[in-house]
């Protein structure tokens, strides 16, 4: 049994392969244990690798340092590189509108947060490497550790035992960051007013039926009354004289016409003055059954883009309207429903609403493809070559006045920064970025899992020493103040003046800290799904923000 003891015991590649391994099996099975009702999750990974490398360290187990900060890297980069192209089809559209606000209060959340590290530091004893260190644990963000270790490294490489106190002051503060947002929630329930809303929605869709009582407009074109307004929105049903008629661009409006609508929630208010009034029917219900809703041979169904030519394509070019005589009226996109108007760029696994007869659809499906097992085949060259192009970016240094390192985006910026470019812009150049939501899911997991993995392992030798002492209590100390206070005085400055409501105040707050465990208290505190929306909005900015302001800050205050 003595190659059995080796193998765990002997530094080589296979040791390293081991360690992971074991490390990530063991912390994803506890971290779905919960206390109540709320999980590590996959952070638990981080925490098991540093009683792993504690263990190690007292067994005098030798490991591979550069095999593991391989790992840890690669896996960093997977995970912000995945993470850029899921997010990047909905990410500039989220600034838009409502979801511009959410993402600068959760500017705003960062801004205090960053703040009160820098007051932590000239105020007491701890460095700023540890400071950061604290910052990163209290916010919960380990890819933003990842991004400052690897300027401290870059700008002094021999600063290796800093870059460990880093992760050590990470993995003291990441517990209680996770413990004070709870609280933090938990304090903004008891005091928010609720059911105050900012009248603003995440979602880029809303239905409305319009009653035609605008003189100015009897007689019209939708294509003239387009010309209107540089607002987006799609016809889908024009109920004339009781009949129905699916609309071309040609089809003129007359008094009492009665037009089913697809437009941003926050243009119905313009569209209302252009076509007279607003019928209170609720369209928007989850129930409704598309194909009766007025008795007629018309059905409503999803038709998938999976012809790869067909990337990037905008709707308007295919004529499908004036062809076929159906309308297309949501596009799903990444999560994200868009109005399906003309220049709108197709993207391959786009789910379009399509309206029409039953054999209008099928040939709109034949045109565009329509089947789902083509999807079910990763993209993996556009993934590989968007790590090249992440990491090339990510070394590309960018000198600042009065810096004497240059910037860089790093192995964390740069590959994100391409992940989102690519995600949002590639259709528009032909480039296909699609893989299946499901595969896009399994690289990010094994990449933060990897990370996490060689992250605690790395920084487990020498914790217990280091945190059961006066430097240690300090640090849980300031990490509770970290994660508590900024984010209090930023949900009061949304409730109280923002106006906002407590579900998309604390969904805005939990992405800014990068914090899913309090986002599942808020969610079941809350009866509606405004909290996950908001999140969902603001976390892609915020995860990039926070990336690249570690490495700057650290560049400047080194």
């Amino acid at each position: 049994m003595e190659w059995f003891t080796d193998l765990f015991s002997q530094p080589s590649y296979l040791q390293t392969v081991l360690l992971i391994a074991l490390v990530s099996a063991a912390g994803l099975a506890l971290g779905q244990i919960k206390f109540k009702g709320v999980s590590l999750g996959v952070a638990f990974v981080f925490f098991f690798g540093i009683f792993a490398g504690e263990i190690s360290d007292r067994l005098g187990i030798q490991s591979q340092t550069q095999m593991l900060q391989f790992a840890q890297n690669f896996g960093l980069i997977l995970f912000v590189y995945s993470l850029g192209v899921q997010v990047g089809p909905g990410f500039f559209t989220s600034l838009r509108k409502g979801g511009l606000r959410l993402n600068l209060y959760a500017m705003l959340a960062i801004v205090l947060t960053t703040v009160s590290a820098f007051i932590i530091y000239f105020t007491t004893s701890i460095s700023f490497p540890d400071s950061m260190g604290l910052l990163c644990g209290a916010a919960t963000n380990t890819p933003m550790l990842g991004a400052a270790q690897q300027s401290l490294l870059e700008a002094d490489p021999g600063a290796l035992s800093q870059a460990k106190n880093m992760a050590s002051a990470c993995a003291v503060a990441y517990p209680f960051g996770v413990l004070g947002v709870l609280v933090a929630m938990i304090v903004l329930r008891k005091f928010s007013k609720d059911k105050v809303r900012g009248g603003e929605t995440v979602s880029d869709t809303y239905i409305a039926e319009f009653h035609v009582s605008n003189p100015a407009v009897f007689g019209m074109t939708l294509d003239e009354i387009s010309k209107l307004t540089p607002k987006h929105i799609i016809i889908s049903r024009i109920w004339k004289a009781g009949k129905i008629i699916i609309p071309s661009a040609s089809v003129a409006i007359e008094k009492d016409d009665h037009l089913l609508a697809v437009l941003n929630r926050n243009d119905v208010d313009q569209f209302k003055i252009i076509f007279g009034q607003q019928e209170s029917t609720d369209w928007n219900r989850p129930d409704i059954d598309w194909d009766n809703i007025d008795n007629s041979n018309l059905d409503s169904k999803h038709v998938l883009v999976t012809k790869s030519h067909l990337n990037g394509v905008k709707i308007g070019s295919l004529h499908l309207r004036n062809s076929f005589d159906i309308s297309i009226t949501r596009v799903a996109r990444a999560g994200i429903e868009l109005v399906a108007y003309p220049g709108l760029r197709l993207q391959l696994g786009d789910r379009l609403t399509v309206v029409g007869t039953e054999s209008a659809i099928s040939k709109v499906g034949e045109i565009l493809g329509n089947e789902e097992k083509v999807l079910s085949k990763p993209n993996l060259v556009a993934v590989f070559v968007g790590i090249v192009l992440g990491v090339v970016l990510g070394m590309i240094p960018i000198s600042i006045p009065g810096m004497t390192v240059p910037v860089k985006l790093g192995i964390a910026g740069g590959p994100i920064t391409v992940g989102i470019l690519t995600g949002a812009f590639g259709p528009s150049i032909h480039l296909s970025t699609y893989t299946t939501r499901s595969a896009n899911l399994m690289v990010r997991q094994m990449g933060i899992v990897m990370y996490l993995a060689c992250l605690g392992f790395e920084a487990g030798h020498g914790f217990v020493d280091t945190v059961f002492c006066m430097n240690g209590l300090i640090w849980i100390l300031v990490s509770l103040l970290i994660a508590v206070v900024p984010v209090l005085i930023c949900g009061f400055i949304q409730t109280r003046f923002g106006k906002m409501d407590y579900a998309r105040t604390a969904g805005t707050l939990c992405a800014a800290m990068a914090n899913p465990m309090a986002l599942t208290y808020v969610n079941s505190a809350s009866d509606e799904n405004e909290a996950s929306e908001a999140y969902a909005t603001a976390y892609p900015l915020s995860m990039f923000v926070r990336v690249i302001s570690a490495q700057l800050l650290m560049l400047l205050f080194l």
